[in-house]
């Protein structure tokens, strides 16, 4: 009896999962992606961090930090199930630390900062179609192999800077831009589906791809487009045209992405990505 017992708890903690973290800190806006060991006895539930859950997929999980994030210490609860059992948890401790990003001073269109009731509904009307979009989590994953970059070009503004708009703070850059001048072919960056592609009030031409499982890469300022909602994409397919639309302060392409409805680092979200594929 005694040997059962032993050779049952050996049994049990052999068949604990064990993990590995993209990083024990990460800034504000970035995003940390968890693998977990691969084991028949184990179904990966999801990863709880407050209120907000994060699906596990294929044994790993993205958590995306917004870019209002203070520093802290956070608590990662794992749910899963073993042997078919009732739910298990386990906690994944990391920090989230201050990103330090630059600051941008910009001169744009007065009626792009100072908005007339029309443009404020407007663009209060784009921006909740937007989120219900970002917020839709499509289960499979359309992802076959790497990421690339919507174009070859110049990187002239990064992720996180604080804009200054005429004289005013008004919010941060929510992704890369790209030097870009108007008619520069732009091609999707990974397998997915077009659920986007309008001209809106301050990203002007937009395309927003779904790649799955809460993963959107969207291109903004374009001046046309190749591609329509509802449409299948791959990578590399070219999606539309570079151009100088809505508020910018020349022409470019501005590249940006979100995870579970959360705005983050595009390129360092591809790079996690492109790790594990």
């Amino acid at each position: 009896m005694r040997y059962f017992v032993l050779t049952l708890i050996l049994v049990c903690s052999l068949s604990a999962f064990g993990f590995n973290i993209s990083s024990s800190t990460v800034e504000n806006g970035k995003t940390i992606l968890i693998e977990f060991d691969k084991n028949e006895t184990i179904k990966y539930e999801h990863v709880r961090i407050d209120k907000k859950r994060f699906k596990i997929y294929d044994n790993f999980v993205l958590i995306p930090i917004s870019y209002y994030e203070k520093e802290k210490n956070v608590k990662a609860v794992v749910n899963y199930r073993q042997y078919n059992d009732k739910m298990k948890f386990k906690i994944i401790n990391f920090r989230i630390v201050d990103g330090k990003y630059k600051k941008e001073i910009l001169k744009v269109a007065k009626n792009k900062v100072t908005l007339s009731k029309v443009n404020k509904k407007r663009a209060a009307k784009e921006y909740k179609e937007a989120m219900q979009i970002y917020n839709s989590v499509t289960p499979a994953s359309y992802i076959n192999s790497k990421f690339i970059m919507p174009l070859e070009s110049k990187i002239t503004s990064e992720f996180g800077n604080a804009r200054i708009y005429n004289g005013t703070l008004n919010g941060y850059h929510g992704g890369t831009d790209f030097r870009a001048k108007v008619g520069t072919p732009i091609v999707s960056c990974n397998d997915g589906v077009v659920v986007l592609a309008t001209d809106r009030f301050y990203a002007g031409g937009s395309v927003i791809i779904d790649h799955g499982r809460g993963i959107y890469t969207s291109y903004f300022h374009m001046s046309s487009f190749d591609v329509k909602k509802n449409q299948k994409v791959k990578k590399g397919q070219i999606i539309g045209l570079s151009g100088v639309s809505g508020r910018v302060t020349g022409p470019h392409l501005h590249f940006s992405a979100r995870v579970s409805g959360i705005q983050v680092d595009p390129l360092q979200l591809i790079k996690l990505l492109n790790k594990r594929l």
